[in-house]
């Protein structure tokens, strides 16, 4: 609907259009402020009111946090707000209990990690004081014989390993030698 010198207000029943995917009002003659109602629209993916007459804060929502400066440009009455650089006399980004803000799930996101790693930090810290407690408790029962069986098997493999590589050291040396 661009380029058709429409002139009026924005009609806030486009809200109610929900399955809307884009919609172009640009080169027109608009005027007033955006309908709050057009945050409504979730499948909205392209919006486009540059140079048109619009003025006030731009409605925030889902979908308009997506949306970046150049859908605006060109009013020259002039919009508020995210994402133009004028400021609309509230806090960017919106406060949480906004219902209708979630840029790219950032809140969600940073909630969950949060989460989890609070989860991460005590599971943690759980196994370890377990850990201790268990290693207390066979050490001052004096029932070693677990921990010395581990280390010596440890001490057993390490040199194993090492003589194994001693071998192919050497018998490499010998192969390039006979060459």
């Amino acid at each position: 609907m661009s380029h058709n010198r429409l002139h009026s207000n924005i009609p806030s029943s486009f809200g109610s259009l929900s399955l809307v995917e884009s919609l172009d009002l640009s080169f027109n003659q608009l005027s007033g402020e955006i309908p709050q109602q057009l945050a409504g629209m979730t499948f909205l993916a392209v919006l486009n009111l540059s140079h048109n007459h619009l003025q006030g804060c731009i409605p925030q929502g889902r979908q308009f946090a997506t949306f970046e400066n150049n859908s605006y440009e060109g009013n020259d009455i002039g919009l508020q707000g995210f994402p133009v650089s004028k400021g609309c006399g509230s806090i960017w980004p919106p406060e949480t209990n906004n219902a209708d803000y979630e840029p790219y799930g950032e809140e969600r996101n940073s909630e969950f990690l949060n989460d989890f790693w609070k989860a991460t930090f005590m599971g943690y810290g759980s196994g370890l004081c377990i850990g201790l407690s268990i290693i207390y408790f066979m050490i001052s029962t004096g029932n070693l014989k677990w921990l010395v069986r581990i280390v010596e098997d440890l001490e057993h493999k390490i040199i194993m390993r090492q003589r194994k590589k001693q071998r192919s050291q050497r018998q490499n040396k010998r192969k390039n030698n006979r060459i």
